[in-house]
C-alpha cells in the first residue's frame, strides 16, 4: 500500500506566501500544499503559535514575508511543481535586487552568484543539495532561506548531532497509542523528512556529518527511490513532486562521520567559500548585526563601522596567517575565526555599548569578544594573540585605542 498526497493545484502553488502567523494544523504556515492530516499519524492540532512581533528570531518566511510576497506577485517565470517562486525569483531573493515596481529585495547571501544559481537549480531536479564549507560560511542561513523561498516553510528541520536517532529522519511512534492499539497510522509520528515527502516540500538536515553513519544511510532509500517504507504497517510514503532535501556539512568535521560514497552520490555538492574580500565580509557582518540589533532593540548605526572593520581585519589576518598588506606573517590560532564569530563579537559589543556605555560601539566593547574568539587554547593561542598584538596592532596607525583595550582585557 502506498501513502501519498494529492497534488495541489497550480493556482494555489502560485499564490504569494502570506505574512500572517501559521494557523494550528498547517504545515508550518506555508501557503498551498497539503495539511498534516495527510501524513500518517500527524496530529490534528498544534500549540498556539508565537506572535511574530514577540519571536526572538522569526523564521525566514515570516521575517521576509513582504519580500517573498512582492517577488511572487511579479514573478511571471515558470515554477516547478509546488514551488512558491520560480528559480530566478529564488535566486533574486537570496542575492538581492530591485523589482520592476521599485521593491528592493535585500541580499541574504553575499557571494558568487553562480553558487546560488547552481544550488537553486539542483533543488529543481531530483538531486538533493549538500552545502559544504568551513564553519561560519552561512550554510544554515542559506539552507533556511532556500527552503523559505522554495516551499514557504523552513521549519521541516532535522538537527544533526552525535545523538540523532534514526527516528528523526524516518518516523517514530506514540508509545501510548502503540501499546494500547498496536502499530497504526494514529500511533506513527512522522519526521520532518516524511512530512516533506508527503507534502512536496523542502526538508533540511543540518550538520549531516555529525550524525552517526548508520543513521545517515537512512537517507539513501529516500533520496534514490523517493520512498520511505513503513514495514510495521506494510505501507510506504512516496515523495510527491516538489520534495527535495538540503543538507549542510562542515569541512572541519571530516573524519567524524564521513559520508559513505553511496550517500554522497545522492547529493549535488555546493561549496560555500569564505568572503573573498574584507569589504565583502564587512558588508556581511554589518547587515547581520543590523538585523540582529533591531530584533534585540540594540543601537546600530554608521558609528560602529570602524570597529566592525577592525574585527574583520583581525579575524582575516589571523585566519590567513598574514597581514592585509602582505608584509608580515602571523601565526594562526586554533579557532576558525569565521564570519559568524565576527557577527557574534560585534553583536555582543553592541550590547555592552547599549547597557554599559553611551550606545556607540568602541574598541573596549569588542576587545573581550575578540579575545574569547581567538584564545580557544589557553596555552598556545594566548601566545599567538600576544605576538599579534605587539607585532601588528601596536604598530598600526589609528589603532592605539584598540591596542590599549585589547591589552587591558588580555592582561
Amino acid at each position: 500500500m502506498t501513502v501519498s498526497v494529492d497534488s495541489t493545484t497550480s493556482a494555489t502553488a502560485n499564490q504569494p506566501t502570506p505574512a500572517a502567523t501559521p494557523t494550528p494544523g498547517s504545515a508550518g504556515g506555508s501557503g498551498g500544499g497539503s495539511t498534516l492530516d495527510s501524513v500518517p499519524g500527524a496530529a490534528a492540532a498544534a500549540p498556539a503559535p508565537t506572535p511574530l512581533d514577540q519571536a526572538l528570531r522569526p523564521h525566514a518566511e515570516h521575517a521576509f514575508a513582504a519580500e517573498l510576497a512582492a517577488l511572487a506577485a511579479q514573478d511571471d517565470r515558470p515554477r516547478p511543481r509546488r514551488w512558491k517562486l520560480s528559480p530566478w525569483a529564488v535566486a533574486t531573493y537570496l542575492l538581492g535586487g530591485t523589482l520592476p515596481d521599485g521593491t528592493v529585495i535585500t541580499p541574504k547571501y553575499v557571494g558568487p552568484r553562480r553558487i546560488v544559481e547552481v544550488a537553486v537549480t539542483t533543488l529543481a531536479t531530483d538531486r538533493a543539495l549538500l552545502l559544504l564549507g568551513v564553519p561560519g560560511t552561512a550554510k544554515t542561513w542559506v539552507s533556511e532561506h532556500l527552503a523559505a523561498a522554495v516551499s514557504g516553510d523552513s521549519t521541516l528541520l532535522v538537527q544533526g548531532t552525535a545523538g540523532t536517532p534514526e527516528e528523526a529522519i524516518r518516523y517514530g511512534w506514540n508509545y501510548a497509542q502503540l501499546l494500547a492499539h498496536g502499530p497504526s497510522r494514529d500511533a506513527l509520528v512522522p519526521s520532518p523528512v516524511m512530512r516533506a515527502m508527503a507534502e512536496g516540500m523542502t526538508a533540511r538536515v543540518e550538520e549531516l556529518t555529525r550524525i552517526p553513519a548508520d543513521v545517515q544511510d537512512t537517507l539513501i532509500t529516500i533520496l534514490s527511490e523517493k520512498t520511505l517504507p513503513i514495514p510495521e504497517l506494510g505501507q510506504e510514503v512516496q515523495a510527491v513532486r516538489g520534495f527535495n532535501l538540503i543538507a549542510t556539512a562542515n569541512d572541519r568535521d571530516r573524519g567524524v562521520n564521513d559520508l559513505s560514497s553511496a550517500l554522497r552520490r545522492r547529493f549535488n555538492t555546493v561549496v560555500l567559500p569564505l568572503p573573498a574580500s574584507a569589504d565583502a565580509e564587512v558588508d556581511i557582518v554589518s547587515r547581520r548585526v543590523d538585523q540582529i540589533g533591531r530584533s534585540l532593540d540594540l543601537p546600530t548605526g554608521p558609528e560602529g563601522i570602524d570597529e566592525i572593520r577592525r574585527v574583520v581585519t583581525v579575524f582575516r589576518e589571523l585566519r590567513d596567517g598574514v597581514t592585509t598588506d602582505g608584509r608580515t606573517k602571523v601565526k594562526s590560532p586554533s579557532g576558525t575565526l569565521s564570519t559568524a564569530e565576527a557577527i557574534s563579537v560585534v553583536t555582543n559589543g553592541l550590547a555592552l555599548a547599549a547597557h554599559f556605555g553611551d550606545g556607540v560601539l568602541r574598541p573596549a566593547d569588542v576587545a573581550a569578544g575578540i579575545l574569547g574568539a581567538v584564545v580557544r587554547d589557553p596555552a598556545a593561542d594566548r601566545v599567538i594573540w600576544q605576538e599579534y598584538l605587539e607585532a601588528v596592532v601596536r604598530e598600526r596607525d589609528g589603532w592605539k585605542d584598540f591596542y590599549r583595550a585589547c591589552r587591558e582585557v588580555s592582561a
